[in-house]
């Protein structure tokens, strides 16, 4: 009777750490999208993963391996890109052109999925892998329960479709739609008032323009550029209640890396909620060490 109770309770003990390594790390998916995304002054500083990765070896950007690997070691957001095929299938790239991270040819407008799926993807480094270029399809249902997304729409991917896509899905509570100016905001709105969308704020004017579109603040997450923020703007947007992403990929973080990692907490400190980063690791240590 004892050994067979220790052999239930060794297979109970091992299910329980397998679902808990299994789900380590992935970000709480809300119950509401509004009220987590409405700003807060205790809400922790979050990570945003530009293109969700692809300055790791081995780990390509807009690749749904890269997603579950940065996700399993930090709570975090996944920006990626949505262009679409010659066949009209929506899929994970951040060029028009496929040849600089698959080893494909051409812009991808101008292949067939059939092609597509053919292909392999290859890291920043320029290492060809033997992940697949990712449907936005299969990448939301992939990221249920498991991360918030924030899509980022290329020119040629219509917004309907992609707010079809995350309808269909049901994704709208994991899934932000960025936009770059007012009318893509509100195109963005009319198509589902129910979505949270990241509108461009540089200043407040690029508020009032939106508020004068009609897009609520509720629905509003406001990415504030790629420079050194203005306190001012931070603080205007969160007495509106809207959270502020820093864009620090590119120049802020180049400076980071050759000032040192300590350099992100001054974002922090003026009060950006979320860091957008091709270093996801080193703002992440940065966040928790204070």
């Amino acid at each position: 009777m004892i050994k067979k109770l220790s052999f239930i309770l060794l297979i109970f003990v091992g299910f329980s750490c397998k679902m808990s390594q299994n789900n380590i790390n992935y970000t709480t998916v809300p119950s509401s999208i509004f009220d987590y995304f409405k700003y807060q002054d205790s809400k922790k500083t979050m990570v945003s993963v530009h293109r969700g990765g692809g300055e790791l070896k081995g780990f390509p950007e807009n690749c749904i391996e890269s997603f579950d690997y940065i996700s399993k070691k930090m709570p975090c957001l996944i920006e990626c890109d949505v262009e679409m095929t010659k066949d009209s299938v929506m899929v994970l790239m951040h060029d028009k052109s496929l040849d600089r991270t698959s080893t494909g040819r051409d812009w991808v407008v101008n292949n067939t999925f059939e092609t597509i799926k053919q292909l392999k993807l290859k890291d920043n480094f320029g290492n060809t892998t033997n992940f697949k270029i990712p449907t936005l399809e299969n990448t939301l249902k992939w990221g249920k329960n498991k991360v918030i997304f924030t899509l980022d729409v290329k020119k040629s991917t219509p917004f309907k479709k992609v707010v079809e896509m995350v309808d269909k899905l049901n994704a709208g509570n994991y899934a932000l739609i960025i936009t770059y100016n007012a009318k893509e905001a509100f195109e963005v709105y009319r198509l589902n008032s129910n979505l949270l969308i990241s509108v461009s704020i540089l200043q407040t004017s690029d508020y009032e323009r939106l508020h004068e579109a009609g897009i609520p603040d509720k629905n509003m997450v406001a990415f504030i550029g790629t420079r050194e923020p203005k306190t001012e703007l931070v603080d205007f947007l969160h007495k509106k209640g809207i959270m502020c992403i820093l864009g620090v990929l590119g120049n802020l973080d180049k400076k980071a890396a050759a000032r040192g990692d300590e350099y992100y907490k001054s974002f922090i400190d003026q009060g950006v909620n979320i860091l957008a980063t091709d270093r996801p690791e080193a703002v992440n240590k940065i966040i928790n060490k204070f």
